[in-house]
C-alpha cells in the first residue's frame, strides 16, 4: 500500500465492553469522503489485514448497494466475502456486517457477525467529520472483549491511513 501516516491522534476513540466508537476529520466534501470510503477502500485498507496478504492480495472491494458483499479477490481467483452491506445511503451512511472471526477466520453467519456503521457529516469548517462504529463484538463469542482491543487498534491504523488517501485526493 505505502500510504503515509497521518498523526495517530487525528483518530479519536472511545469504547464501550462490546463497541468501538472513532471518529476523525478529513479534508473533503461529505460525498468525497463517503466515495472514498467505499469506493476507493483498497487505497487505504491495510494489506496486512487480509487473508491474501500483502503482493498477493489481487482486490478489495465494496458492492455500493444494499446486501453487495465486502470481498477481497486473492492469488488463482481465489474470493474471500467477509461482510454484507447492510444499509447503503450515500454519501451520509453506511452499515456493513464484519464477518472476520476473532481467530481472524470467515464467520458465515451473520447474526454471529459484529457490524460496523460509518456516518458521514458536513462540518462547520468544511471538512466532513466520519464516525465509525463497530459494534456487536459479543457476537463473537468469548472472545469479543480481546477483539474489540485488537480491532482498536486496526481501526485507529486504517482510519489513519483513510485520511491520508482523503488528504491526498483533495490536493488533487
Amino acid at each position: 500500500m505505502g500510504q503515509e501516516m497521518v498523526d495517530p491522534v487525528d483518530v479519536r476513540q472511545a469504547f464501550a465492553r462490546f463497541s468501538l466508537r472513532s471518529s476523525l476529520l478529513v479534508p473533503a466534501s461529505v460525498q468525497q469522503a463517503f466515495e472514498v470510503f467505499t469506493g476507493a477502500i483498497a487505497d487505504w485498507w491495510v494489506t496486512e489485514y487480509t487473508w491474501s496478504g500483502p503482493g498477493l492480495l489481487a482486490a478489495l472491494g465494496m458492492e455500493p448497494w444494499a446486501g453487495g458483499l465486502l470481498y477481497e479477490i486473492g492469488p488463482h481467483g481465489f474470493r474471500n466475502d467477509w461482510g454484507r452491506v447492510l444499509v447503503w445511503d450515500p454519501p451520509r451512511r453506511l452499515v456493513f456486517t464484519w464477518q472476520i472471526g476473532a481467530d481472524r477466520l470467515p464467520v458465515p453467519d451473520p447474526a454471529r457477525a459484529s457490524e460496523v456503521e460509518a456516518l458521514f457529516q458536513p462540518d462547520r469548517s468544511g471538512r466532513t467529520r466520519v464516525e465509525v462504529e463497530h459494534r456487536h463484538f459479543d457476537r463473537h463469542g468469548r472472545a469479543a472483549e480481546g477483539y474489540r482491543r485488537a480491532l482498536t487498534t486496526g481501526w485507529s491504523e486504517l482510519l489513519a491511513r483513510y485520511a491520508s488517501v482523503v488528504a491526498k485526493r483533495a490536493l488533487g
